[in-house]
């Protein structure tokens, strides 16, 4: 039997017990405990008003932990094992109204993580475009630095053959000629060809019809090279150009029992168009009077042996090798024999216009192109001003000063004359000066050449490469041979960064 009922004692800090409502005891609250009560009530009704107001104004005011409880399950594991991945009270995302609806919570979710979606959706793949371009240039930089460290090797191989024949033995495949079996030429000139590999033969191996030699007279002998600094005892005129030009010649016209005596015309120097004659361009570097004369004797062993164009009076006769001065080379002593000329002027073809009509220098006689050519001798300048402007005063030149009789090539600096082209293509008035100038000089006979072309990017150098040929420039001036002679000048896309 059950002890009977017994209340507990009664402070002034406890409540008073009553008996058992429905097996439970009911608890009577003192008048001071159920104020209290109804305080806590109020307040709390108070700040559940408060969050409802403020999920109205877009402001959420639940504190971390509940914020927390209300968080996926996954997440809430996540932020057990890292507590830094907790929502914090700047989190947007996960701070919700207290008394905000289900659906409208989502949409407003929904609103928030749309943006930043878009976003990345945008983002990363710029970011991977931007990563796998700095791939393939990193790939293309990397090919171009182990190319460098083997390229000149490679291109001293490929002519040894040229160079040391006498070490190979009999070969069928050989025949005297052979030296260019292979090589068609191209109208392209080696700018500064001393910079090459092997110097001439790297050119005349890409299919170049000219070359060019930047001479210096020190101590009567001519040495070549773009600036003092860069000349050598070795690297001379002769060494260089002269002496290998004798033998590749002498290589291409053999006495045999099958052609005992040289023919006429001489065979020049590619094998697959015998006519051709390769140019050779002298820049005189020092002063033009004193720097003519040298050259004259030096070429003297070319000369003797007939290599050499030449003009008897009345006509050209075409050679192996044509020899053209510029820089500093003087038009008065180009024009000085006005019955033998084996050195041409590379006249200033911004000077040619074409608004001479019936006054054709090719209509004149040979009588009145001497007597002009006298007269400008008399009068012209020594005064070393460059390419096509030294030995002839500026106010002498005329619509009948350079033609085929005295000058091979006309050229002009293309930044300073043509100008360079801002839009990556040349405007209605470029092309106009071009088309002027190259009408202008063939029709005194001379060859087009423009020099200082823009080199970068390859397909604004391919572009001006492209037009310069279709409107008729008879010689590119270029440093990259491959690309001039293979003529393969189609837009890439890697020929924008490189």
């Amino acid at each position: 039997m059950s002890p009977p009922f017994r209340s507990p004692p009664v402070s002034n800090s406890a409540h008073i017990a009553t008996p058992h409502v429905n097996n439970k005891p009911f608890v009577r609250y003192r008048d001071d405990e159920v104020e209290g009560l109804k305080s806590e009530i109020d307040e709390f009704k108070l700040t559940v008003s408060e969050s409802a107001i403020d999920g109205e104004n877009g402001q959420h005011s639940l504190t971390a932990s509940t914020r927390l409880e209300i968080l996926p399950a996954w997440r809430r594991g996540l932020a057990a094992i890292f507590p830094f991945t907790a929502p914090g009270n700047n989190d947007p995302d996960d701070a919700l109204p207290l008394l905000a609806t289900p659906n409208r919570s989502l949409k407003s979710t929904q609103r928030r993580c749309g943006k930043p979606r878009l976003s990345r959706c945008l983002l990363y793949p710029l970011l991977g475009l931007f990563v796998m371009l700095g791939v393939i240039q990193f790939i293309i930089i990397a090919c171009g630095i182990v190319i460098s460290f083997f390229s000149d090797d490679f291109d001293r191989l490929s002519v040894l053959r040229w160079q040391h024949e006498d070490r190979f033995g009999p070969d069928l495949s050989r025949w005297p000629t052979d030296f260019s079996r292979d090589i068609i030429p191209v109208g392209c000139h080696s700018h500064n060809d001393y910079w090459r590999p092997v110097p001439l033969f790297s050119a005349i191996k890409a299919g170049c019809i000219g070359v060019e030699a930047d001479v210096w007279l020190f101590d009567e002998e001519l040495y070549v090279g773009h600036t003092t600094s860069s000349l050598t005892q070795q690297r001379t005129l002769r060494n260089l150009y002269i002496d290998p030009l004798l033998r590749i010649i002498e290589k291409q016209n053999p006495n045999t029992g099958f052609h005992p005596t040289v023919g006429q015309p001489l065979q020049g120097v590619f094998d697959t168009d015998p006519t051709r004659s390769l140019i050779l361009l002298i820049d005189f570097k020092t002063d033009g009077d004193v720097t003519w004369n040298r050259v004259v004797t030096q070429l003297s062993p070319l000369r003797d042996r007939g290599y050499l164009t030449y003009f008897n009076g009345t006509d050209v006769i075409n050679g192996p090798i044509t020899v053209v001065g510029t820089g500093n080379t003087p038009f008065n002593m180009v024009t000085a024999n006005t019955t033998y000329r084996d050195i041409f002027f590379d006249a200033p073809l911004e000077k040619l216009t074409e608004n001479d009509d019936e006054d054709n220098v090719l209509s004149q006689s040979p009588e009145n192109r001497i007597s002009e050519d006298e007269q400008l001798m008399a009068g012209g300048s020594t005064e070393n001003v460059g390419q096509g402007l030294s030995g002839v005063l500026g106010a002498d030149i005329g619509l009948r000063t350079f033609n085929w009789t005295n000058s091979y090539y006309a050229s002009v600096s293309f930044m300073q004359s043509i100008g360079i082209p801002w839009l990556f293509r040349l405007n209605d008035q470029q092309m106009a000066k071009i088309r002027t100038q190259i009408r202008g000089a063939h029709r005194r006979g001379l060859n087009v050449r423009y020099w200082e072309l823009p080199s970068w990017p390859r397909s604004l150098r391919n572009h001006i490469w492209t037009v310069l040929v279709r409107e008729g420039v008879d010689v590119l001036n270029v440093d990259d041979l491959q690309s001039a002679t293979q003529q393969d000048w189609r837009p890439k896309l890697s020929d924008w960064w490189q």
